[in-house]
């Protein structure tokens, strides 16, 4: 990265209709070994703190679930400087105790994605730890941020961009799993495979097909509901970033401490 170029050290990435979050914002295009990322990476302040933003889905949403560029957008970010990384989605619900409408925190993720490139690594031995796949301090952050926010559950991600059968739904349903998302993964591996603190808030903007009678899912009952949310999921995003832990010692980035990568980790600006 060039002298002079911004940084940040938090970032947000957007999920379905979020497609801005900071005012007053300088764009910042950024070249990777993967492509470029969804969009010029917007940076700004909240809260007092640097944050950079990204949207999954492209500006325009131009990038379907299972052709974002997930390797960019997680290089992208940490070669600005980014160590955490809070990432709304929308997601359906899948057992009773979750509604539309609701917040969720997750803290377990299943990848049921097939097409998609899911690490960094294309050579030689190296093989992440991932039994806790979300960062417990940008977790709990988004978790105290508002006292509705339910915690915990388990997010199984699937390949899209069609939604779920009543009877995969019903099936992860009865596997215990809470939500059904379409782009979680590989999004959290990228980013732990980053030395990257993250963690997702997921909206839940509808039952899946297998938790509900009727049509099943539609594309504007998800994407309507998700805009109905915005400023709240702002707020929401504005507090969690105040109140975000110092990421110095999270084992979202030792892990890899005396490991030798087999791919690039760009050095955080200043170090």
């Amino acid at each position: 990265m060039s002298a002079g170029t911004p940084t940040a050290e938090v970032a947000v990435i957007g999920g379905s209709g979020f497609y801005s979050f900071l005012d007053d914002v300088e764009e910042v295009e950024v070249e990777t070994p993967y492509g470029a990322p969804s969009a010029p990476i917007a940076l700004g302040e909240v809260a007092g703190r640097r944050v950079a933003f990204v949207p999954r889905h492209g500006k325009d949403h131009r990038y379907p679930p299972h052709v974002i560029p997930f390797r960019a957008n997680a290089w992208a970010l940490r070669s600005l400087g980014v160590r955490q990384v809070l990432a709304p989605c929308a997601v359906g619900g899948l057992r009773p105790e979750v509604e539309p409408g609701d917040l969720v925190v997750p803290d377990q993720l299943v990848d049921r994605t097939f097409r998609r490139i899911g690490s960094f690594v294309e050579h030689g031995g190296c093989h992440l730890p991932f039994a806790d796949p979300y960062c417990a301090g940008v977790s709990a952050a988004l978790a105290g941020a508002a006292d509705d926010v339910k915690q915990g559950g388990t997010m199984v991600v699937i390949e899209g961009p069609r939604f779920s059968t009543r009877a995969e739904s019903r099936n992860f349903a009865e596997e215990g799993w809470t939500l059904v998302n379409m782009t979680g993964a590989p999004e959290a591996a990228l980013a732990r495979e980053m030395r990257t603190c993250y963690a997702p808030i997921a909206l839940v903007t509808d039952m899946d097909a297998g938790a509900e009678t009727g049509g099943g899912v539609s594309q504007d009952e998800v994407f309507a509901l998700f805009k109905q949310n915005l400023d709240r999921l702002t707020g929401l995003l504005e507090q969690a970033i105040t109140a975000l832990p110092d990421p110095d010692g999270c084992s979202c980035s030792t892990w890899a401490d005396g490991m030798e990568l087999t791919y690039d980790v760009p050095a955080l600006p200043g170090s």
